[in-house]
């Protein structure tokens, strides 16, 4: 296994992404690796809205959601004695975190989200990173999803 000195973690904030966040700052140590955790807010969502104070207001939520995110991170990497550095991004998550992975040996991420919509969508960001990203991508998934496939056999 080649020698992975900087992860980036994306992260949105979500239960479901505590397994990828584990597992990147695991490996991490093991390999005495820097990690960035990366939020983007994701600004797709606003582009046909006009910036009433409706929209700033849910825009400074997700804001202050995504330092909530990668404060996390750094917590977690400060007790297993990892170096972490926080990213908040504003943009097209997929185009961001593949921007990111430039700086990067190895993406770690989950494939699920919060709920209903927002499961697509990160969903179809995961596959955009591991399909567009100059380098490797671990995908974990949640339990959530586990247990949707478990079902579904």
């Amino acid at each position: 296994m080649s020698q992975f000195t900087k992860i980036l973690i994306p992260t949105d904030g979500s239960e479901n992404t505590l397994p990828a966040i584990t597992t990147g700052l695991t490996l991490a140590k093991q390999m005495n690796a820097e990690v960035t955790a990366l939020y983007v807010v994701d600004q797709t969502a606003f582009v046909n809205f006009s910036m009433d104070s409706t929209i700033v207001s849910i825009f400074s939520l997700l804001e202050k959601e995504g330092k909530a995110a990668v404060s996390y991170i750094e917590s977690e990497g400060e007790k297993l004695g990892v170096k972490v550095t926080s990213k908040i991004l504003e943009g097209s998550p997929s185009k961001k975190i593949i921007e990111e992975a430039k700086e990067n040996d190895l993406i770690v991420m989950g494939t699920l989200g919060r709920s209903g919509i927002s499961k697509l969508l990160l969903g179809s960001v995961a596959e955009r990173v591991v399909r567009y990203s100059p380098c490797p991508v671990l995908i974990i998934r949640s339990p959530q999803e586990k247990e949707d496939a478990d079902d579904k056999n």
